[in-house]
């Protein structure tokens, strides 16, 4: 219980000396936007490495390296758990906006730091704001910053590797031409969601699978695009459960 007790006094000092430190980013924002996206990706992604000690959780990292340093790309993830985004933004090499749920919108500074950090807010109930939302994504890939996405569209609380995909997701990367980083976590619900409310020390599996350059597909290839990836990812799922 103490981890969970000490992660939301953290949580909550970060949230509240946050009311200081969202105006100094806006108006860093106004001379150098590189240096205001700099700056949050580093100030988030340390607070994110304070959640990740104090929970105790230790990370196998596999095939970083097929993440591009020099552009900005889709991330195709499996979600288990709201550690996942707590555990691969520290990561990110550029700046990345991940897709959430609206409803996420109502808290007023995880709120400003969502926008600052280019997230977009998912309206899964109207399919006119949906494609609007992918739009804006592929638009943001294509001015340089990276977006992650979790095609499930909700956590997955089955035996299943992978629930299945909501193909609609993968109109970023057709209309920016970008290419498409799968990432595979294993083990993530154990840290947290498996035995609610306690925080327990465990070890995740996190896999970077490589690039697929979706400017190089045809036309079919594009149309099995979600289903290629789902059975990429579901496979690694399966091996990785091995090293747990």
């Amino acid at each position: 219980m103490i981890r969970i007790i000490i992660i939301g006094i953290v949580v909550f000092l970060f949230l509240l000396f946050s009311l200081i430190l969202q105006p100094i980013m806006l108006l860093i924002g106004l001379f150098s936007k590189k240096a205001k996206d700099r700056l949050c990706l580093s100030i988030v992604g340390n607070a994110f490495k304070w959640c990740i000690g104090i929970a105790g959780t230790r990370q196998t990292i596999i095939g970083e390296e097929n993440v591009p340093k020099d552009e900005a790309v889709m991330y195709v993830m499996n979600h288990r758990s709201i550690f996942d985004v707590v555990l691969t933004y520290p990561r990110m090499p550029r700046p990345t906006g991940y897709v959430a749920k609206k409803e996420l919108g109502k808290y007023l500074t995880l709120t400003w730091w969502m926008l600052l950090l280019h997230c977009e807010l998912l309206d899964r109930s109207d399919l006119r704001k949906g494609m609007q939302s992918m739009n804006t994504c592929a638009e943001r890939i294509k001015k340089g910053i990276s977006i992650a996405i979790f095609p499930e569209g909700t956590r997955n609380k089955t035996e299943e590797p992978l629930l299945e995909f909501h193909k609609g997701s993968f109109k970023i990367a057709e209309k920016s031409n970008c290419k498409i980083i799968p990432v595979v976590l294993n083990n993530t619900s154990a840290i947290f969601e498996d035995h609610l409310p306690m925080v327990r020390k465990q070890h995740v599996i996190i896999e970077y699978l490589p690039p697929i350059d979706v400017a190089a597909l045809d036309r079919e290839e594009r149309k099995n695009l979600p289903e290629m990836v789902r059975s990429q990812m579901a496979a690694v799922y399966e091996k990785n459960k091995e090293l747990i």
